[in-house]
C-alpha cells in the first residue's frame, strides 16, 4: 500500500470528520496521519482486519486520544470498517466518539 496516499486520505478524513462534527483536536490528528499509515498500511503492525481479535496480532495503543480521528480514519481505510462509518464521527449515537473508543470500534485494542 502507498503509504504517502494512505497518510493523505488519513487527514482529508480527519478534516471532513472534525469539520462535520464540529469537533476540535485537528492539529493531533494531522500530526500522526504519517506514523500511523506506516505503522498500518506498510506493512510493520501485524494486524488482519478480517480477524481483528487474532491471537498474534500486535496491539497499538494510542495514549494521544485527541488524534482519534486519524487512528480511525486509518483504520477505515485499511478496510476495518467500511469508510462510509466515518461520517457518524463526533454525532450523537456514534460509535466514532472525539477520543479513542474501544466500545464497537475493530482494530481499537483501548480506549484513551
Amino acid at each position: 500500500m502507498d503509504t504517502r496516499e494512505l497518510a493523505r486520505r488519513v487527514r482529508l478524513h480527519a478534516l471532513r470528520m472534525t469539520n462535520r462534527g464540529k469537533s476540535s483536536h485537528i492539529g493531533a490528528a494531522l500530526s500522526i496521519a504519517d506514523i500511523l499509515s506506516v505503522l498500518y498500511g506498510g506493512g510493520v503492525l501485524r494486524v488482519d482486519h478480517k480477524n481483528p481479535s487474532w491471537g498474534g496480532r500486535d496491539r497499538f495503543i494510542l495514549s494521544k486520544g485527541h488524534a482519534g480521528a486519524a487512528v480511525y480514519a486509518v483504520l477505515a481505510e485499511t478496510g476495518f470498517f467500511p469508510v462510509a462509518r466515518l461520517q457518524d464521527h463526533y454525532q450523537d449515537g456514534s460509535y466514532l466518539s472525539g477520543h479513542v473508543s474501544h466500545k464497537g470500534i475493530p482494530g481499537v485494542e483501548l480506549s484513551t
